[in-house]
């Protein structure tokens, strides 16, 4: 029997193979801990009795969520971050920079076959790379610092094979919203999701990004995509390893099944399969594996969608939504805030002006990305068009500062969830959707 792809990453830490449901302790490569958690970080460091960090430049520490501060208790996760990391010797400390999960690929610290933990449930996003990665709470994450461990159960993998090409307008935030629209909100618990085919192989690592990152919205543990040529160039590598270039499934691995036999393929349009209802891997041996194994699409098919307030697995296509009135459009956030999202935006607003009476927010994943589009105009043509820039973090994704909206209003948003209270009061609804059509609902003043 063959492996899959996370299956040869944990195999590759431990020494041995090891299977979907093994339960393994593995050697970290890299830990990511930002401002929200750092003082329960320090403070469970301490009472669990460690008096160093086991490696402190495999530490990371950020500053996103928080800044700029909104509440005065803001400030004491400042200071509890900076006396641990002048305590503790960690030298990689982000102020602002941006957001966590952009700065953790894009300042490489994160490498193809690495194993890495963060106390974010998105740090799925590393994935895109071709690394294990997942979001664990400030306990687990106190113990890894203190020992450089931390046991895993493996996770079983669902595949998932995308062939074809996109239609214009349709992007990887549209595949990614339909997936969770077919799976469920808890289709995924505890798997890992798997991405290959050809249209997948034509993602950018931005767009490959947007999809890892989305993974934990279907309850998966991690997501994987194959390292290759575009990993090599984005990572700054000058070739993969033999290593990193056999993550990838095997075809005949174990892979999750579903109810109903070899998955038929499946057209883009959203809602059309309902849920799918996984199977128990280990009792359907023998019939899982290779294409049977496989949720397939053809990328042809698929169109634009939005998630629907208040589920990210409330999946409608944007054509049946056509009409409603929209307050704010947000453009930004670790889903959808790198520079071909920006530059996606500005193509449509070229020229144009958002709506009257409606808010047109856009934050850059990173202070990188941010000079990057000052440099190539993007900046320029979004704030022609009114939007309004702001620095690169998290605020208003997490419902902190920078735009957050009050009872009755709607906002078309490029970010990740939509849950109740998530960008302001609980009776503001949000719908979740690619750049493209979100700057396209920013001009029209409507979905």
């Amino acid at each position: 029997m063959g492996l899959t792809a996370i299956e040869k990453i944990i195999s590759n830490k431990v020494g041995h193979r090891v299977h979907g449901g093994d339960i393994v302790t593995v050697p970290v490569d890299r830990v990511m801990i930002h401002d929200i958690f750092i003082p329960f970080v320090a403070d469970k460091f301490r009472e669990m009795g460690f008096s160093k960090i086991w490696d402190p430049d495999r530490a990371v520490l950020i500053y996103d969520h928080l800044v700029p501060a909104s509440q005065q208790d803001d400030v004491r996760h400042f200071h509890a971050g900076d006396a641990f990391a002048q305590e503790y010797g960690m030298a990689h400390v982000h102020r602002s920079d941006g957001i966590c999960h952009q700065l953790m690929t894009e300042a490489g610290y994160v490498k193809p076959g690495d194993i890495c933990f963060g106390t974010d449930s998105h740090t799925t996003t590393y994935g895109c790379v071709g690394a294990f990665s997942s979001g664990v709470g400030y306990t687990e994450m106190a113990a890894i610092l203190g020992t450089g461990t931390m046991w895993v159960k493996v996770p079983q993998t669902i595949r998932v094979e995308i062939d074809g090409k996109l239609p214009d307008g349709v992007t990887a935030k549209d595949m990614i919203l339909t997936l969770i629209g077919d799976l469920g909100a808890d289709g995924a618990t505890y798997c890992a999701l798997e991405f290959a085919g050809g249209t997948v192989r034509d993602l950018s690592v931005a767009g490959r990004m947007t999809m890892a990152n989305m993974a934990v919205e279907a309850g998966a543990k991690c997501a994987i995509f194959s390292p290759d040529e575009k990993t090599a160039a984005y990572c700054a590598l000058d070739a993969l390893t033999a290593e990193q270039a056999g993550i990838f499934g095997d075809v005949d691995a174990d892979y999750v099944r579903f109810a109903g036999g070899p998955r038929p393929v499946m057209d883009g349009g959203a809602g059309r399969a309902g849920r799918l209802r996984r199977l128990d891997v280990k009792a359907t041996a023998g019939m899982v594996g290779g294409e049977g194994g496989a949720l397939r699409y053809r990328g042809e098919d698929f169109v634009p969608v939005m998630a629907c307030p208040s589920q990210v697995d409330l999946i409608r296509p944007v054509s049946e939504l056509a009409g409603l009135p929209i307050d704010q459009v947000f453009i930004g956030s670790c889903t959808n805030g790198r520079l071909e999202d920006l530059q996606a935006a500005a193509q449509v607003l070229r020229g144009g002006k958002v709506a009257p009476f409606v808010k047109l927010i856009v934050t850059p994943a990173s202070v990188g990305i941010y000079r990057q589009a000052i440099a190539d105009g993007t900046l320029g043509i979004l704030s022609e068009a009114g939007a309004i820039i702001t620095n690169p973090g998290c605020g208003l994704c997490c419902g902190r500062t920078g735009g957050i909206l009050s009872d009755g209003e709607r906002v078309v948003a490029t970010n990740n969830r939509n849950f109740l209270g998530r960008m302001g009061t609980p009776k503001v609804e949000i719908y979740l959707a690619s750049p493209v059509t979100a700057a396209k609902c920013a001009l029209e003043g409507r979905i």
